[in-house]
């Protein structure tokens, strides 16, 4: 018989596969049956914001049998129509596209511009799809992450070669404090949960951003 562990579903112990439970470390979590997330989800699909290029790429599956995943993700390489990569591809759902896109395109790169004087070239990325509780909590709910609705950026690289890390910037000299928190600032305006340095030791090298509906009419934003 396969191993398995158990995840919590609507209050209910419900076995399902390990790789339904956070994958191969059998992680336990609390998982909630949220419709909104599939009706947003096919909303975007039917709307066309987001079509196949050599940049976006359907991803037909995310692991087995789980409460995890999403209904069509994506596999993202890039933003600005191919001109900022995204490292490695993020595994994401249709609504965190355009965000991103929004987010790199009017928020990152004009501040890359203004602070440096260099075009923004890639986008670092510290995770995307994993199924597994908040903050990798033995207990926790289930991330943003294993919705596919979620992104941990680590850093962004300029046309120079330079780097701004989240991790040494974040207290660094005064241009890479500067490129950071405008660029956070500028995440709140597209995400719905904006979480860095300040937020705690768990965000020390990297932003947080995803689109969970929060409070009683789902418009709650985090932003710290």
């Amino acid at each position: 018989m396969p191993s398995v562990r158990f995840c919590v579903v609507l209050g209910i112990l419900s076995p399902l596969l390990l790789s339904g439970c956070g994958g191969s470390g059998g992680q336990y979590f609390v998982a909630k049956d949220e419709p909104w997330r599939e009706t947003e989800e096919r909303a975007c699909l039917a709307s066309g914001a987001v079509r196949e290029s050599p940049f976006i790429k359907t991803k037909l599956s995310l692991g087995g049998p789980s409460v995890c995943g999403a209904e069509r993700p994506f596999e993202l390489a890039a933003t600005d129509n191919g001109r900022v990569s995204i490292r490695p591809v993020a595994l994401v759902r249709c609504p965190m596209i355009p965000q991103i896109n929004r987010w790199v395109v009017g928020v990152i790169e004009p501040t890359a511009m203004r602070v440096y004087g260099v075009p923004l070239v890639e986008v670092k990325i510290a995770g995307s799809y994993s199924c597994r509780p908040m903050n990798n909590s033995w207990g926790a709910h289930l991330s943003e992450h294993g919705h596919a609705n979620a992104l941990d950026v680590s850093g962004f690289v300029l046309a120079d070669g330079r780097t701004i890390s989240v991790k040494r910037g974040w207290r660094g000299d005064e241009r890479e404090r500067a490129f950071l928190r405008t660029v956070r600032a500028g995440a709140c305006e597209h995400f719905t949960t904006v979480l860095s340095p300040d937020y705690d030791s768990n965000h020390h090298d990297h932003f947080h951003v995803d689109l969970a509906r929060r409070g009683s009419d789902g418009l709650k934003t985090v932003c710290k």
